[in-house]
């Protein structure tokens, strides 16, 4: 059986299996060290794509908000971060009416920062996260573009499957 632990930042029992401890560390690093609210984080960002016609329900690990608007969609895993690159940017790019400007994959000890609107990497490792005060200044000058329908289409496509092993995990 596996171990429950609390979650950081919404105090719920969860399993601790897969990448459970990952995300554990890098909540208590966005808080503790970057200085975002605990109410500045979703955990498990709903996210339901169609696929040939069927819904297909998923999450995202992590959406750091700042004001209003989300600015970080962070994947939290246990293996290798490279191989969640693809599928974080498709949810960064589906989880909201518009795009989530970065999208981050991380095993906690390191990360890769992505441009949503252009896929590119624009920073490497933990420190590379904007803590709090960045984010807020970055915001201001951030666009808040929505896919249009044919790519949104391509990117469902994509995230469910990268997603597929993920789910009910």
């Amino acid at each position: 059986m596996d171990e429950m632990i609390t979650d950081y930042i919404t105090g719920k029992t969860v399993r601790n299996a897969g990448p459970e401890a990952s995300r554990q560390l890098v909540e208590k690093w966005l808080v503790e060290k970057k200085g975002y609210e605990k109410s500045d984080i979703r955990v498990d960002e709903p996210l339901t794509v169609q696929f040939k016609g069927q819904d297909y329900v998923s999450s995202v690990d992590l959406i750091v908000w700042c004001g209003n608007r989300p600015f970080m969609a962070v994947i939290c895993v246990a293996g290798s971060i490279g191989s969640y690159e693809r599928e974080i940017l498709s949810a960064a790019r589906l989880v909201h009416s518009y795009q989530v400007p970065f999208a981050v994959s991380t095993d906690a000890r390191d990360a890769v920062i992505m441009d949503t609107l252009s896929g590119k990497t624009v920073g490497k490792g933990l420190e590379a996260l904007p803590d709090k005060p960045k984010a807020v200044e970055m915001s201001k000058t951030l666009e808040y573009e929505k896919l249009d329908d044919r790519r949104r289409e391509r990117e469902m496509i994509i995230f469910r499957s990268f997603n597929l092993e993920r789910v009910n995990v």
